[in-house]
């Protein structure tokens, strides 16, 4: 594939760096593409895994979420994430926003809408800690409500 009068190489370490983030739904870092990429092959280096993952975000291939770290998405498909302020954990909430894709190619007065990521932030209820979390915060809301 030619592109921007370079020559772009689709090499089976991009190849394998793709079908991993397509496979998975974890959401991971780039450390974490490199450990698990790893252990198919061997040699690769970090670089080369970084390198990738930033030629597949500018090619529109994986989706880089903004998070404590860039996580990678395989699902190119708009959908809003929820990422837990506590565990770091990031959901997809494909049904959440069954209206959201009303807004793509809609024009707005300063352009058209091609594609759109929406965060949402809170404590999710996948682990014990954050659990936990929820509950205590819960109790002193109603502590200070109750003016105590």
């Amino acid at each position: 594939m030619i592109t921007n009068n370079k020559m772009e190489r689709n090499t089976s370490q991009k190849e394998i760096i793709l079908d991993y983030l397509k496979r998975v739904a974890s959401h991971p870092s780039a450390e974490k593409v490199y450990l698990e990429v790893k252990n198919k092959l061997p040699r690769i280096s970090r670089g080369t895994v970084y390198r990738n993952l930033k030629n597949l975000k500018e090619k529109g291939k994986v989706l880089e979420i903004s998070a404590d770290v860039s996580r990678y998405d395989g699902n190119i498909s708009n959908h809003p994430h929820f990422i837990c302020q506590k565990c770091a954990k990031i959901f997809d909430l494909f049904s959440f926003c069954d209206d959201c894709k009303i807004l793509k190619n809609k024009k707005t007065k300063v352009g058209r809408i091609n594609k759109y990521q929406m965060y949402f932030y809170g404590y999710c209820s996948k682990t014990e800690s954050c659990r936990a979390g929820r509950r205590r915060r819960r109790e002193r809301s109603s502590l200070r409500q109750n003016g105590k």
